[in-house]
């Protein structure tokens, strides 16, 4: 479904290009339909920027991305254009970051509703379908019509996810999904990946908790081998 071929990320952090800093480089990886790798490793070893290149938030320095897209078939995300990373993540791929961005003044079953909508889905039904994954999601009824900035930060994440799995994406990038969720409510998320699994989506995410991450990872790429990332078997 994805493979990272050569991927390197280089920032260039003063005017004059002299100072620079390498997250990776050389990176290759692949995964298959309905799999789930995670990427694990200490803070500030660029797994995040693995993610944002995978999606194109970042421009890849250097190295391939090639993902067997319903739209365009064998792309090279590295090399795509806007239009087509535009038409990707609104069809296809779906990007989970810790934080919640939407215009303020729309309500939560909105917010989740509305990501249905270009699919076709009438305004009735898109809602319908939010209100199941909000309530499993353990956002109380009351809330479904308060605006999500008002909500605490976990609330928030719980309505960032819904978002993302409303869609049932074709390819699902996720960066610390779970870490402003009580246990309870990761377990929920946990169930809803694996569902999302089985109906085949393919997954990479970066998650703070190794068991966590291992409850759903059908493998792990252990980047804090600098140089020498390597592929760790998990049993999710």
């Amino acid at each position: 479904m994805l493979r990272a071929i050569g991927l390197s990320k280089q920032f260039e952090l003063s005017l004059s290009h002299e100072m620079k800093v390498n997250p990776f480089t050389d990176l290759s990886f692949h995964v298959d339909k309905g799999q789930f790798m995670g990427i694990a490793g200490p803070s500030g070893i660029g797994k995040s920027s693995v993610l944002k290149c995978l999606y194109r938030t970042y421009l890849p320095t250097a190295g391939e991305v090639w993902y067997d897209s319903a739209l365009y078939g064998q792309i090279d995300l590295a090399q795509a254009t806007e239009r087509q990373i535009t038409h990707l993540r609104l069809h296809e791929i779906s990007y989970v970051s810790q934080f919640l961005k939407v215009i303020p003044r729309i309500s939560a079953l909105d917010v989740v509703a509305e990501r249905l909508l270009p699919k076709g889905f009438s305004l009735e039904n898109a809602r319908f379908a939010a209100k199941e994954l909000l309530a499993r999601l353990n956002i109380p009824e009351s809330l479904w019509q308060a605006y999500p900035a008002t909500f605490s930060g976990g609330e928030q994440q719980r309505v960032n996810l819904a978002r993302a799995f409303v869609v049932r994406p074709r390819l699902m990038i996720l960066d610390e999904p779970t870490a402003s969720l009580d246990n309870e409510t990761k377990q929920r998320v946990l169930a809803i990946l694996r569902e999302m699994k089985q109906e085949g989506t393919t997954m990479i995410g970066v998650f703070h908790d190794w068991d966590v991450m291992g409850k759903v990872a059908d493998r792990i790429l252990d980047m804090s081998a600098l140089g020498n990332p390597v592929l760790v078997q998990s049993t999710p």
